[in-house]
C-alpha cells in the first residue's frame, strides 16, 4: 500500500478514538474523558508520520490474500514464527498491522504499569488508529485501492466519503461497554480475517454501481478544506453505502470496541492502577 493511501480517513479515525473514551469503565473514564479532544486530535498522528518515519508504512495493512486463500492457515500468527517462516523483509513488504497491533498493547500495559501518563496519551491514540485500519477492509486486501480491478479511489470512497457525509447523521455510535480480552492476539486477528474477507463485497458493490453511472456522474466539485477538488458525488457515495447495508457503520462502531477494549486489558493487565490525577 503506497504511503499516501488514506486510512479510515481524519474524520472516521477521530470520531473511532472520540467515541471508545465513552466504552470505558469508570476508573479508566476518570482519566481519559478530560483528554478526550487529546486522544481525538492525536488519532491521525500515524498517518502523518508514513510520510517521515522509516518503516511506518507497513504498521497500517496487511496484504493477506498475498498468503493464500482464506482462512490463510499457513500465516503465523507468532511474529517470530512468521519471520521464520517468511522474512521480515517479505512480512514488511506486504503489510505488518496485527504484529504491531499486538506489541503497541504491549507498550501500553508497560505505560500504564509505569503510570506515565503522557505515555499512556500517546500510545493511546496511536492504538486508536492502527486499531481502526485493522477493521478497513481495504486495509486486508492487496487490490486496496481498485488499482488490480479498475477501480481507483475507491479507497476514500468507502473509508473517507461516507463517513464524512453520513456517519453524524445516520449511524449509531454506541459500541457496548469495553471487554476484557483474554486472547488479544487471537483478537486482533479476527478483526483483520474479518476485513480481508469483507474487501471482496467492497469491491463488487462499486464495481456493480459503477456500471450504473456514467463517470460524469460519479463525481462532483467542491471545497475540501478551502481546495477546490474531485471527489465523489453526494448521489453515487448514498447509493454505494445503500449497497453496502449497514457495512461502514457497524466497521466504524467494531473499531471504536476494539479500541476501547484493548485500552482496557492494557489497564487490566498492568494491575488497573488508579489514574486519577496522574501527569501528563
Amino acid at each position: 500500500m503506497p504511503a499516501n493511501a488514506l486510512c479510515w480517513g481524519f474524520f472516521a479515525h477521530q470520531r473511532i478514538n472520540r467515541m471508545a473514551v465513552f466504552s470505558l469503565p469508570p476508573a479508566m473514564l476518570a482519566f481519559y474523558k478530560p483528554h478526550i479532544d487529546y486522544l481525538t486530535k492525536h488519532a491521525t498522528d500515524p498517518d502523518q508520520r508514513r510520510y517521515v518515519v522509516a518503516g511506518e508504512a507497513p504498521r497500517h495493512f496487511i496484504d493477506i490474500d498475498h498468503y493464500g486463500p482464506p482462512p490463510y492457515a499457513a500465516l503465523p500468527h507468532s511474529w517470530k514464527a512468521a519471520v521464520e517462516c517468511y522474512s521480515a523483509d517479505t512480512l514488511n513488504k506486504y503489510g505488518i498491522l496485527p504484529w504491531h497491533l499486538e506489541r503497541m498493547l504491549q507498550q501500553l500495559t508497560s505505560a500504564f504499569i509505569a503510570k506515565d501518563g503522557k505515555r499512556i496519551l500517546k500510545l493511546s491514540a496511536d492504538i486508536g488508529h492502527y486499531a481502526g485500519d485493522a477493521h478497513v477492509p481495504l486495509h486486508a486486501s492487496s487490490n486496496h485501492n481498485g488499482q488490480l480491478s479498475g477501480q481507483e479511489g475507491i479507497h476514500a470512497l468507502w473509508e473517507s466519503r461516507i463517513p464524512e457525509l453520513f456517519a453524524d447523521a445516520q449511524f449509531s455510535y454506541w459500541a457496548g461497554q469495553a471487554q476484557y480480552l483474554e486472547a488479544p492476539r487471537d483478537f486482533i486477528w479476527a478483526a483483520v480475517l474479518g476485513s480481508g474477507l469483507a474487501a471482496d463485497t467492497v469491491l463488487k458493490a462499486e464495481q456493480l454501481l459503477r456500471g450504473q453511472y456514467p463517470e460524469a456522474a460519479r463525481y462532483a466539485i467542491g471545497f475540501r478544506k478551502g481546495t477546490l477538488t474531485r471527489d465523489y458525488a453526494y448521489d453515487y457515495t448514498k447509493m454505494y453505502n445503500a449497497l453496502l447495508g449497514d457495512m461502514v457503520m457497524r466497521r466504524m462502531r467494531a473499531s471504536m470496541l476494539a479500541v476501547a477494549s484493548l485500552w482496557y486489558t492494557a489497564w487490566v493487565n498492568a494491575g488497573q492502577p488508579d489514574l486519577r490525577g496522574l501527569a501528563v
